[in-house]
């Protein structure tokens, strides 16, 4: 099985964050998605970033979040500003 630290963004940190969260593979970040994901994270992280967020979507995409369309981080950082609300 892969390891969440073989995907693009997902450090050893951040791996074990996740699997503290229940989240055990990329299978089960690629399913839940970056946002229910980082909800998770929240819980055993509550000061997850909003990188921490495109990370994670850039881990189920497949690339660094710094190539992530501009349009995809304007909806994750919105959804991330009303999480703080």
């Amino acid at each position: 099985m892969k390891k969440l630290s073989q995907m693009p963004n997902i450090g050893i940190t951040l791996e074990k964050l996740l699997l503290t969260a229940g989240i055990d593979s990329p299978a089960t970040l690629q399913k839940l998605g970056s946002q229910s994901a980082f909800i998770k994270l929240t819980k055993v992280d509550p000061t997850a970033c909003l990188h921490k967020l495109y990370a994670l979507e850039g881990a189920i995409q497949g690339h660094r979040w710094h190539t992530l369309p501009e349009e995809r981080k304007k909806e994750l950082k919105r959804f991330f500003q009303n999480r703080k609300e």
